[in-house]
């Protein structure tokens, strides 16, 4: 669990940079990896939640 936790917190970082990126200065490729970011951090963020709830059923 707390690698995918580290994993949520390097692609949360990168996210924030090109979402900042395409926001302040409209660089139109740090939003397609901003966007591509999201999506990896969809799948984990799942992934988190079906493990956080198998740890408390025990």
């Amino acid at each position: 669990m707390n690698e995918l936790i580290e994993k949520m917190h390097t692609l949360f970082g990168a996210l924030k940079v090109d979402a900042g990126l395409q926001a302040e200065k409209g660089n139109k490729s740090a939003g397609a990896r901003a966007r591509k970011t999201s999506l990896e951090l969809e799948k984990l963020l799942k992934e988190f939640r079906k493990v956080s709830l198998e740890t408390s059923k025990k």
